[in-house]
């Protein structure tokens, strides 16, 4: 064999080898409905939805406790003038204002938006989908 023959039999060994293979078929549809209810729930990641939106729950009850309870009684120690934050109101035109139930959602707004920030920075650096 020449050496031009042995390169060109090498080439097609090489351009084999970088050929991508053709994907494997996909498998057949689940029959019945446990079947597909079972496809569904493993397709769409319900159980980690189910565990996140739970999760996310908890964690916004507790940051609003942390602020109703700590953050607020903070800020108030030097405003002592106006008394518990929390159930802070204004008077206008015979209309009540729950100022303190809108600034303890803000607050708790703000805590739980940098909370999920910096999960999904960490995520994405460690690369977790």
């Amino acid at each position: 064999m020449s050496a031009n023959a042995e390169v060109l039999e090498e080439l097609r060994k090489i351009r084999e080898l970088l050929t991508p293979k053709p994907a494997p078929p996909a498998p057949p549809e689940p029959k019945g409905m446990s079947a597909e209810f079972t496809a569904f729930l493993k397709n769409y990641k319900v159980l980690g939805l189910a565990v996140a939106f739970i999760l996310g729950l908890y964690l916004g009850l507790l940051v609003q406790a942390l602020v109703k309870d700590l953050i607020l009684p903070i800020i108030g120690i030097p405003l002592s003038s106006m008394g518990n934050l929390t159930s802070l109101t204004e008077e206008f035109a015979g209309q009540t204002f729950a100022v303190g139930d809108f600034l303890n959602a803000v607050i708790t707004f703000i805590i739980v938006a940098f909370v999920i920030f910096l999960v999904v920075k960490i995520a994405k650096r460690y690369k977790i989908e």
